[in-house]
């Protein structure tokens, strides 16, 4: 798929980081596949160094102390076709059997409910960095040739395109739920929103 994206016209800096006007540096959640710039970014905002995993089919993952600590970069854990438990796109699991995501077992923060609620999809900031398949293939066949991330073994071109395609999904499907979304399609990339007409906020 390809998201429709345009630049954010008013821009704000984080720690050398351009952001959307509004945002705050504890919102921020970066996410995104493999060899997307996600470490990069986060040493770049000096967040927390440690890499996160959120299962998204858990009920109240928003409320999982991994995100206690923000910015930090984020694994999802995703729900795929009929495939019984949740799975990263690096996981074997999946990429044997390359399922679509199962958006409704995809489990979405409330939103402010009353006064003295908690609005958890104002909460955080998802930054999700979705460089191009190419880009991030050339980069993962040079990390492969170092061997330093078991990840890149087995490699292939369609793959990295369907990974890349999963995340823009989630993506597309978090702000169409009503989550704060910014897209970047390079390392040091300004930040675009998602431009679509539908919701489905509840």
């Amino acid at each position: 798929m390809h998201l429709n994206t345009v630049a954010v016209e008013d821009i704000a800096w984080i720690k050398d980081v351009p952001y959307p006007q509004g945002v705050q540096f504890r919102q921020i959640i970066v996410t995104g596949p493999p060899s997307s710039g996600k470490t990069t970014l986060i040493q770049k905002l000096q967040g927390w160094p440690e890499e996160g995993y959120l299962d998204l089919a858990q009920t109240d993952w928003w409320r999982s102390r991994i995100l206690t600590f923000r910015p930090r970069e984020v694994h999802f854990g995703l729900p795929f076709g009929a495939l019984r438990e949740s799975y990263t796109v690096f996981d074997r699991e999946w990429l044997d059997s390359p399922v679509p995501v199962d958006l409704k077992r995809v489990q979405i923060p409330p939103g402010k409910r009353w006064f003295f609620s908690t609005d958890w999809r104002a909460r955080f900031v998802f930054d999700f960095q979705l460089l191009s398949a190419d880009r991030i293939y050339t980069i993962r066949k040079a990390r492969a040739r170092a061997a330093t991330h078991p990840v890149d073994e087995r490699l292939t071109r369609d793959e990295v395109e369907k990974q890349v395609a999963v995340y823009e999904t989630l993506a597309l499907h978090f702000h169409r739920c009503g989550m704060h979304v910014i897209v970047r399609h390079t390392f040091d990339g300004m930040p675009r929103r998602i431009v679509d007409t539908e919701t489905t906020g509840s």
